[in-house]
């Protein structure tokens, strides 16, 4: 379409207004007839959340997202926005985005007696159509709707009963837009109730006003199931108004929650070229959420963002930038010990129960990087079984037996990678273990996996594993027992 100038060539164009529901079925439809990725960088929710939510914007309904934190709720919310035309034209100068052939505003209306077909046209482009608010104690009536203005009143000359006179807040400047209101149980009760008319009827009631201004809006609301007892809740009627309801949920397998931490970090080029990153290190990194998820230290109600394995992750790898930064090398490879320090990352995003506010934070976190590498060290090599018979021979005796025979080994954070490949060679059982069971491994990945292999056993309590100020220190299971007396 011509970007028409005034609403006499508007008019020309052939123009006809619809309703910003009728506009996102109508592009809605259009991408599903050409097969069109929808939700762009949306991962996991391709036969659950999404196929709701196309059937709520074809049914033209208000809709509410209720999940966990980091479940994408605003980022679907935000992604709506392709849906939109790409340009929608607006009286030029109007406050609540008037349609220039169904204006609603008095300024609207009044644009177009005067003017006529001479009234000037601006275009609306679809980013500009998205509104955001965070549902707050604090937020008022007159935030969300709008107010009489008594500095407006007294500067014009108007009494308070024109419609002149009135302020209006986020939601009619919102008209023809798409509305978010994030965390709606927040919002206190009677906030909530005056939305019912807006829901209901598309009009806004301000005060006393005899005032009808039919809003055009597409309202989207986000919650988490934890505000419903905790701070708060959605009013019977406001949930009754809302067409919608969609539960979100987090990634169901690790290689999609790889995707979303692979989209999300947002690393340098640099880090990826130093840092070479073993895809064990990935898959260990997401199944740490996967364990805190099931922790008994860790309030499940609360959720465990998505945003826990993407900031994990880029300290994974400054981690080993860093390491390399002060050694003067170019490049390194991840080493498991790394993972101390994803600690600072799992300790801001977890919420404890009380047994785990008694063992305290890194406590658990340490903990949850032990369990996954426990989960995982089946996959990888022989199961160790709880209770092996006494004459029996394991893929492991070798290894123990080395530890039981020596002093074990210090893996120091600042070694050279020279350093710390000597030090996993030097335990001969370790190599062979790793020779018989992926012999086709690269060497990058090597080292990774034989330390891998010490943490699954000192998990597994085969070896001793301690922190020391410089790094860590493997030793046989007895002498570290000892140690620690």
């Amino acid at each position: 379409m011509n970007k028409a100038k005034t609403l006499g060539e508007l008019k020309k164009t052939g123009y006809q207004p619809r309703t910003i529901k009728e506009e996102l079925r109508q592009n809605l439809i259009e991408k599903l007839k050409k097969k069109e990725t929808v939700f762009e960088g949306i991962h996991g929710f391709e036969h659950s959340v999404v196929p709701e939510l196309e059937r709520a914007i074809l049914s033209k309904h208000n809709i509410n997202l209720l999940g966990l934190r980091g479940q994408a709720k605003t980022r679907l919310a935000r992604l709506m926005i392709d849906l939109l035309d790409e340009y929608i034209p607006v009286i030029e100068g109007s406050e609540v985005n008037d349609d220039p052939m169904d204006p609603i505003s008095s300024f609207g209306r009044k644009a177009i007696e005067e003017k006529g077909d001479n009234t000037p046209i601006s275009w609306m482009h679809r980013s500009e159509r998205f509104s955001e608010k965070l549902a707050t104690p604090d937020v008022t009536v007159a935030d969300l709707i709008g107010d009489v203005d008594p500095i407006k009143a007294a500067n014009m000359k108007l009494s308070y009963s024109d419609p002149e006179v009135i302020h209006f807040g986020m939601i009619p400047r919102a008209h023809r837009c798409i509305f978010v209101i994030n965390e709606l149980p927040d919002l206190q009760a009677r906030i909530q109730v005056s939305l019912f008319n807006i829901l209901q009827e598309g009009d806004i009631q301000i005060r006393g006003f005899k005032l009808r201004m039919p809003l055009d809006l597409q309202f989207i609301f986000t919650a988490n199931p934890e505000d419903y007892t905790n701070r708060g809740s959605i009013v019977t009627p406001l949930k009754d108004r809302i067409g919608s309801q969609i539960l979100t949920h987090y990634p169901q397998d690790i290689e999609t929650a790889k995707t979303i931490t692979a989209q999300e970090a947002n690393l340098e080029e640099k880090q990826h070229k130093m840092v070479k990153v073993p895809e064990l290190a990935k898959d260990v990194l997401e199944q740490i959420s996967f364990e805190a998820r099931e922790s008994e230290y860790v309030d499940e109600k609360s959720g465990i963002s998505a945003r826990m394995s993407i900031t994990g992750f880029q300290n994974l790898l400054s981690t080993a930038e860093r390491r390399a930064l002060q050694q003067g090398s170019k490049k390194t490879v991840l080493r498991f010990s790394d993972f101390m320090g994803v600690i600072p990352s799992i300790t801001g995003k977890i919420e404890l129960v009380y047994e785990g506010e008694q063992e305290g934070a890194a406590f658990v976190a340490h903990q949850l990087i032990n369990d996954a590498t426990k989960t995982m060290f089946p996959d990888l090599f022989p199961a160790i079984e709880k209770l092996e018979k006494k004459q029996e021979r394991t893929p492991y005796d070798d290894i123990t037996q080395w530890f039981f025979e020596s002093s074990g080994i210090d893996l120091e954070d600042g070694m050279s990678d020279n350093q710390y490949r000597k030090k996993l060679d030097s335990v001969k059982p370790l190599v062979d273990l790793i020779n018989e069971y992926h012999p086709e491994i690269a060497d990058n990945d090597k080292y990774f996996l034989m330390e891998f292999a010490l943490w699954g056993l000192a998990s597994y309590n085969k070896l001793s594993k301690q922190r020391f100020n410089e790094g860590l220190e493997f030793k046989d299971l007895y002498g570290g027992y000892i140690d620690k007396l």
